[in-house]
């Protein structure tokens, strides 16, 4: 998020570019996914949606896993007799969530395997 919010997508500085797009010439799944979350996070969805349909998806991964972070800890920190079952409901929540934010990625790996 922080990376996001330092590079411009004004000024298209991103300082890593895509191994795959320079190695191929072909973009990748995962192309223009800094540039949509910076727009996302200067709240210009439409064109988010432009540089990678899938950056919304992965950004709200991201998001809900900072709050949930900060949301697990209070509860694991009050919760003594219940850690273990917080801990296992929060792998499984974060799990699926991941497959959910992440599908298309897996999509695109296992189809060039």
């Amino acid at each position: 998020m922080l990376y996001s919010g330092i590079f411009s997508p004004e000024k298209d500085n991103y300082p890593v570019s895509c191994i795959h797009e320079e190695l191929t010439g072909e973009p990748c799944v995962s192309c223009g996914l800094s540039h949509s979350f910076s727009l996302i996070l200067r709240g210009r969805i439409t064109e988010a949606y432009q540089w990678n349909v899938y950056g919304m998806r992965v950004f709200l991964f991201f998001a809900s896993q900072f709050f949930l972070r900060i949301i697990f800890s209070v509860f694991y920190t009050k919760n003594i007799e219940t850690r273990e079952q917080l801990i296992i409901l929060d792998i499984i929540g974060s799990a699926i969530l991941f497959l959910i934010a992440f599908q298309q990625f897996f999509v695109y790996i296992f189809k060039f395997s």
